[in-house]
């Protein structure tokens, strides 16, 4: 008990730029270049984040042959997840993050996620070095989660679940853990950001013949102003490209953590670790170039946050294939402090993988559902979801007329 709140009182105060942990943090997404906390010394936070969801999902398709048919699911409790954040003041301006996931559904022993040093003044080479430029500035590197598009700020990370208000994440969820470097300029309301990653999920330095590894490129420009005490707008477009034929397919399969619904979408006889990806989608494109749109409103209680998303790209037979996500969440926070949400989100993917293709493949989700904080750091929520797998690409598959749809519950500490 000591050790807990010796833990709980490391509230992040003390840490320069840094994002708030659980409720507070809600809709930050680049933390602020206001220097509000003055360095004293070295300083060290623990914290950590834990994540449990009751499962009631049902699933069903129209495939006739054996090795098509889906398992029959229960209703249980998942697998905990757990996550522990080591954050660390090291200089003025200058401060380390790293994650690791104690739990996951793909590594349930205890693994490093990532980590990155954030450098938001240069004052570790002399005092007021290029302050003037270091006002609207940040740096960082390191291998970690980079800034592509605005989604990444509110999906859950493993058991980090506080600040998306929904079980799972997004049908295409783009999220890579890659060696990264990148700068972001903030200026009254506006946003700008530049970075380059050296495309690689799992890092190795062995060049063979059927290696083509290239950097990947991105950007981010956007606006975020809260216009009045009641309405804040932001809207931001990213912009991501890689050209290497064996480092385009992490884009969209960069999470090691695992999606959120357990075994939808498996036969019988499937190893389930392998497929811990499910049921999220991943083109699998060798070169990929992406672009994502972002609209964020808040509006006194009412929040709307937006995904219009373009992916295209080359698969293993060098032919051309597109897809695009639409999503829409839509969110109503009520209550003392907004200490209660009820909302919707509807997601949809759509495209082929070939330009040869004769139909596209759709697969679209809706959930609907509330949360509650029960204090800053601690929080519930329940969900009904229902995804579908529709049209006539799908045709011979698992996923033909295929469905999962039911109730989850979640419940999540952040500190």
């Amino acid at each position: 008990m000591g050790f807990g709140q010796v833990l709980f009182a490391q509230d992040g105060r003390n840490l320069q730029f840094f994002r708030p942990i659980g409720q507070p943090g809600l809709n930050v997404f680049e933390p602020s270049k206001a220097d509000t906390v003055e360095y004293d010394g070295v300083k060290v936070r623990l914290g950590g984040d834990f994540a449990m969801q009751f499962q009631g999902l049902s699933q069903s398709n129209d495939a006739t042959a054996p090795e098509n048919q889906l398992l029959e699911l229960g209703s249980n409790l998942n697998l905990p997840t757990a996550n522990l954040n080591i954050d660390v003041q090291l200089h003025d301006g200058l401060r380390l993050h790293l994650r690791t996931y104690l739990s996951a559904r793909h590594h349930p022993e205890a693994w490093v996620k990532g980590g990155h040093m954030q450098i938001d003044k240069l004052d570790f080479i002399s005092e007021g070095f290029m302050e003037n430029i270091m006002k609207y500035t940040t740096i960082k590197v390191g291998l970690d989660e980079f800034n592509y598009g605005d989604a990444v700020h509110r999906r859950s990370d493993n058991a980090r679940a506080m600040y998306n208000p929904f079980v799972g994440n997004y049908i295409m969820d783009a999220f890579s853990t890659e060696a990264f470097g990148e700068v972001t300029v903030q200026n009254n309301g506006l946003l700008a950001v530049v970075g380059i990653t050296n495309g690689k999920l799992n890092q190795s330095v062995v060049a063979g013949p059927t290696s083509n590894n290239k950097a990947s490129f991105y950007t981010k420009l956007g606006f975020d102003k809260q216009i009045s005490d009641d309405f804040r707008a932001r809207l931001t477009g990213s912009w991501y490209v890689n050209t290497g034929t064996t480092t385009g397919t992490w884009m969209y399969g960069g999470d090691r953590a695992g999606a959120r619904y357990y075994n939808v979408m498996l036969v019988d006889g499937e190893n389930a670790t392998a497929k811990f990806a499910e049921p999220r989608f991943n083109a699998r494109f060798t070169k990929i170039s992406a672009i994502q749109i972002n609209p964020f409103i808040k509006a006194g209680g009412f929040e709307f946050f937006g995904i219009y998303e373009i992916a295209n790209g080359l698969n293993e037979t060098n032919d051309e294939g597109s897809f695009t996500q639409i999503a829409g969440e839509a969110l109503y926070r009520f209550g003392p402090n907004e200490r209660y949400y009820v909302g919707g989100r509807y997601n949809t993917v759509n495209g082929a993988r070939t330009e040869s293709a004769t139909e596209d493949l759709n697969i679209s989700r809706l959930n609907f559902g509330g949360g509650w904080f029960l204090t800053d750091n601690i929080m519930t929520k329940v969900e009904y979801v229902n995804q579908q797998y529709n049209g006539d690409a799908w045709a011979g598959q698992r996923f033909e007329g295929a469905e999962f749809k039911g109730l989850m519950l979640e419940a999540v500490i952040s500190f």
